[in-house]
């Protein structure tokens, strides 16, 4: 039986940027607003936290905003202090030392900056995105942002982190990425996609996301295909990472699904 209780979708910024960051090889010179989101996840067990979002201090800070975005291809995103974990969290009278998991899709610098936000989870992340990442696959890993000493759980089955919480192997946006299936008590079950499905376009059409680990499109729509299917098998609801129009469909925060 499930654990989970409650599904929170959380907006910690929002980034503009060409939507060919998004759709592979269509999009260019077409201005699309994304959601960065993260999603907190209540459960019999304890607290998940699926993503952390971006660095505060790389967007605030001039020095660091100049350093981590100044030759950065995408920019800044747009990120005000109410979007900050701890202020999502302070809102239902919890602190950061509340989460006791985090579960990383991977660790581009949207998914992984927030690390330093919740500092004292267990962090789980696939072998092969740590890899990766450490060895700088692209730009859009900021070293800094997992260079700390983490509680790291690496991980590379599929796994159940707790009854009605199950880990998906998705590689192809990045080496190491995974996404999320989530049994709810009542509603349907949530597949949090991550960037292996940043747009509904991703799902509904099959197109790999814009940026693809040592640009294996196969990979990536593999990863598509396979989501598809685990949706149809367990009547869940796919949920694309980075689409403002869907994410505007959601519950608005503090309200949740359940």
């Amino acid at each position: 039986m499930s654990q989970v209780t409650k599904l929170w979708p959380l907006l910690t910024a929002t980034h503009r940027y060409d939507k060919s960051i998004s759709t592979w090889q269509r999009g260019h010179g077409v201005q699309i607003e994304a959601p960065i989101l993260a999603y907190l996840i209540e459960t019999k067990q304890g607290r998940i936290l699926f993503d952390v979002g971006c660095d505060y201090r790389k967007i605030a800070e001039p020095a660091l905003r100049e350093r981590w975005y100044g030759d950065f291809p995408m920019g800044a995103p747009s990120m005000s202090e109410e979007q900050r974990l701890p202020a999502h969290f302070a809102r239902l009278g919890l602190r950061p030392a509340d989460i006791d998991l985090v579960f990383l899709s991977h660790l581009h610098f949207d998914h992984a900056g927030g690390l330093c936000e919740v500092c004292g989870a267990e962090v789980h992340v696939h072998a092969a995105e740590l890899q990766a990442a450490k060895a700088q696959a692209d730009e859009a890993y900021f070293a800094d942002d997992f260079a700390a000493d983490y509680n790291w759980k690496i991980q590379s089955a599929e796994y159940d982190l707790l009854p009605g919480v199950r880990a998906i192997n998705t590689p192809g946006h990045t080496a190491g990425h995974m996404s999320l299936l989530i049994e709810l008590p009542h509603g349907k079950p949530v597949i949090l996609a991550g960037d292996a499905a940043d747009l509904r376009e991703n799902i509904d059409q099959e197109i790999a996301p814009g940026t693809l680990w040592q640009g294996r499109e196969d990979m990536a729509i593999d990863s598509i295909r396979k989501l598809k299917a685990l949706a149809r098998e367990t009547t869940a609801e796919l949920w694309p990472n980075h689409d403002m129009a869907f994410w505007q469909g959601l519950k608005r925060f503090p309200e949740f699904h359940s």
